[in-house]
């Protein structure tokens, strides 16, 4: 009596798991055969050897199956280290219709992104960084406008930014950082963006003072070729808690209101930031670097809560407020970086001991500095700058 239980139940284990491999979509199970065929191991990855297509696919590594659609396709092992996929994406990426997520761990896919993934009309998050992906970004992916996230970033992608992906309503994250793009940045229209992190790429142009949206969190240009002012833009996003403009050409001052907003990291060097630096209020941002640019007049003693600042290679003048002494005497601000200045006095003792965790540096600038201080070695060897340059 239990050998004939056991076998019935073995017949409908069998037709449960015959009805189950049925039930998918053909289409969706045409598309991920061409996905698979596309696609290969790299040594010391066997994420694929699962994808055998005489069982359920919906039980594949990286494939979630709702009702009879594919869902969501994360491929490739995202356990730190793994060595990831090779191969192009098959534009038969376009045939999952209900697909929601498509994500790709760090490998070598190579190859343009297929346009069919414009398709894919209730996509919500595509990541696809850290492969070899080359071409344009295609201008049809605006079409997909339900997406979130899009994360391309560390790839090898040419062109510009479609002006279409500003033009996504609900996209909250843009990444497309360590690329080689080109052109200017577009206006970005969604209101509920968050991130954006366009970083080391070959972007050019400037900014509208409203084509970013006052949602953003974290903005990130840095490395790239911008230009022209961004005052007017800056003092609209007073949600910032992280921004980074560096080693760009960007010109015009830097509105004093940034510095109260929530930034917990402040990067604005190597630029061409002019006039002087007047914080509205006592500035409780740990990290603020302006160096590097060309802001001028007096330090602002609001300034002097910073615990990592960086002013040097600017044209400061004038005396050093005394509360910057204070702080730096009892350890509170840890890097006080003011070489390569005008500036000409300093009220500290030359006997005073700098707290071994703090580093201060004030050579180069229009007075003998009143102690002696271990600087960077970019600052030079030459303690104060030729009274020529100090007249007036």
């Amino acid at each position: 009596m239990h050998v004939v239980s056991y076998a019935l139940f073995l017949v409908a284990l069998f037709q449960c798991r015959f009805l189950a491999f049925a039930i998918l979509d053909p289409i969706d199970f045409l598309a991920l055969q061409s996905i698979r065929k596309s696609l290969h191991d790299l040594p010391g990855s066997n994420f694929l050897a699962s994808w055998d297509f005489t069982s359920d696919p919906c039980n594949f590594a990286g494939v979630y199956c709702a009702s009879d659609k594919v869902v969501a396709l994360n491929l490739g092992d995202p356990r730190a280290g793994s060595p990831g996929l090779t191969g192009r994406i098959d534009s038969a990426i376009g045939k999952l219709s209900a697909l929601a997520e498509l994500s790709i761990v760090p490998g070598r896919i190579y190859g343009s992104l297929p346009e069919s993934i414009s398709q894919l009309k209730g996509l919500r998050f595509l990541a696809i960084s850290r492969n070899f992906i080359s071409g344009n970004i295609p201008v049809t992916l605006g079409r997909l406008r339900r997406l979130k996230t899009l994360d391309l970033s560390y790839n090898q992608l040419t062109g510009g930014i479609p002006r279409s992906i500003g033009t996504m309503p609900e996209l909250t994250n843009v990444i497309l950082c360590h690329n080689h793009l080109s052109g200017s940045v577009p206006p970005f229209l969604s209101h509920v963006l968050t991130r954006l992190d366009l970083k080391h790429n070959a972007l050019s142009g400037s900014l509208a003072p409203y084509s970013l949206p006052p949602s953003l969190q974290s903005l990130s240009l840095s490395w790239n070729r911008l230009t022209g002012p961004v005052d007017k833009l800056l003092s609209r996003l007073n949600h910032l808690n992280y921004l980074d403009l560096s080693l760009n050409q960007f010109t015009g001052p830097i509105p004093g209101r940034l510095f109260s907003f929530p930034i917990t990291n402040l990067q604005l060097e190597r630029n061409s930031f002019s006039g002087p630096v007047q914080p509205t209020e006592q500035v409780t941002i740990p990290t603020v670097d302006l160096s590097h640019n060309r802001l001028s007049g007096h330090i602002s003693p609001m300034l002097s809560t910073v615990q990592n600042l960086y002013l040097n290679n600017n044209y400061f003048t004038g005396q050093v407020p005394a509360s910057f002494v204070d702080r730096l005497l009892s350890a509170r601000i840890r890097i006080l970086y003011l070489q390569h200045n005008y500036l000409t006095g300093i009220e500290i003792s030359p006997t005073a001991e700098i707290p071994l965790r703090s580093s201060l540096c004030l050579q180069y600038n229009c007075m003998v500095p009143p102690v002696q201080t271990a600087c960077p070695l970019k600052a030079g060897k030459m303690k104060t700058r030729p009274t020529s340059q100090c007249k007036g």
